[in-house]
């Protein structure tokens, strides 16, 4: 589903530029023949002035007036050679009376949009008249109508690919959180079996060693069972203390991870650090991203947790001296399915971040990371 909103992503872009791109040329082929027009029609509209003015003038003069009279959309100053106005049509009125010097910002504004059109007088050749003139609101809106489309279909494009995205959560969370009711409902019987069992062997065999690491075990699978049976409802938050909950996960890790992997937390001299968290899911976020980091470190390396905090937030950096993770990875890393390694099915970094995002409120990022050298984890959880 990812894959299919990443191609209709695709797809509506490409359309979308297609739009727009064909809507830019023809706004623009459009704007340069009204922009034409405009200007023929100017100087038919200078030329009709002109020749009204002349004492030399005869003959039927409907036509001129005809022509002066149809402008009544295209601004234009008439001005002599040295750019003092003399006359000026079709400005905006209300500015005109609220402010005196609208026409000398309009004489400068034309001259920057079309080159004027110049007529010498026909009776005094010394005089030149020159015509300064600006866009028609119809060549102005043909022009600015591309950036309202860009605009609209841009506003379509982030509507349709936050609804695409939106139920592709939906679903994917339906389908995290009936996976894992299912996981649990499959192990509760097997391991309810298993506590009777243990039940059993204390009595008739009390005294063996192995017991208590049996019991240990089936703990430890009753607890995952509890695990999976609360993603998908909302959990219960209470607070606890995060230093004693995260020593008690590195103290479970640390039995299992071997001699030559050393661990250490940092907690600037602080031995209690309250946060409203879910237990069993905050220990599950821990333990996976412990577990990664002893996979990280192939056997030998440091595994530094440091534990700290502002006004407002309590921050968990989980550290190793790992590979690292290449920067091509990066943006994956806490993707369903995504894995480096052999054996997994890739989904403990993504139900790690759902579990501090979603249920806790919080923040799962990777901080740091270099090839070779090691990764940071960062938990950020509300005080």
């Amino acid at each position: 589903m990812f894959r299919q909103i990443l191609n209709w992503r695709a797809l509506v872009s490409l359309l979308a530029i297609f739009i727009v791109s064909g809507t830019i040329w023809y706004s623009s082929y459009l704007a340069k023949k009204i922009e034409k027009e405009e200007r023929q029609k100017v100087e038919q509209w200078v030329e009709a002035t002109s020749l009204l003015a002349s004492p030399a003038s005869t003959g039927d003069t409907r036509l001129n007036l005809k022509i002066i009279r149809d402008n009544d959309d295209i601004p234009i100053i008439w001005a002599n050679e040295r750019d003092s106005i003399i006359e000026h049509i079709n400005l905006d009125a209300k500015q005109l009376s609220d402010h005196p010097d609208y026409p000398k910002q309009q004489l400068q504004k034309f001259k920057t949009e079309n080159p004027p059109i110049t007529w010498i007088d026909p009776l005094d050749s010394s005089r030149i008249n020159r015509y300064y003139y600006g866009h028609s609101r119809l060549l102005d809106e043909v022009r600015y109508y591309p950036l309202v489309q860009l605009f609209i279909i841009g506003l379509f494009i982030i509507i349709t690919v936050t609804a695409l995205r939106s139920s592709y959560r939906s679903v994917q969370n339906q389908v995290w959180a009936g996976m894992a009711k299912e996981t649990a409902h499959q192990l509760g019987t097997p391991v309810s079996s298993l506590e009777g069992w243990v039940e059993i062997l204390k009595e008739t065999h009390a005294r063996e060693s192995f017991l208590p690491e049996i019991e240990k075990d089936v703990t430890r699978l009753r607890l995952v069972t509890d695990r999976f049976g609360k993603i998908g409802s909302t959990p219960k938050l209470e607070e606890k203390n995060i230093i004693a909950q995260i020593e008690d996960m590195v103290e479970y890790i640390r039995k299992r991870a071997g001699g030559k992997v050393q661990f250490s937390i940092l907690t600037h001299n602080k031995t209690y650090l309250p946060a409203k968290v879910s237990a069993p899911l905050f220990d599950w976020v821990i333990e996976n991203l412990l577990k990664n980091a002893l996979d990280a470190l192939e056997g030998k390396g440091k595994i530094e947790v440091d534990i700290h905090e502002n006004e407002r937030e309590v921050i968990i950096d989980i550290s190793d001296t790992g590979k690292g993770i290449s920067k091509q990875n990066l943006s994956k890393v806490f993707m369903p399915g995504f894995t480096t390694k052999k054996r997994g099915w890739g989904l403990g970094l993504s139900l790690s971040k759902r579990i501090v995002e979603i249920y806790h409120k919080g923040s799962l990022v990777v901080k740091s990371s270099e090839l070779g050298k090691g990764t940071t984890f960062r938990i950020v959880l509300i005080k």
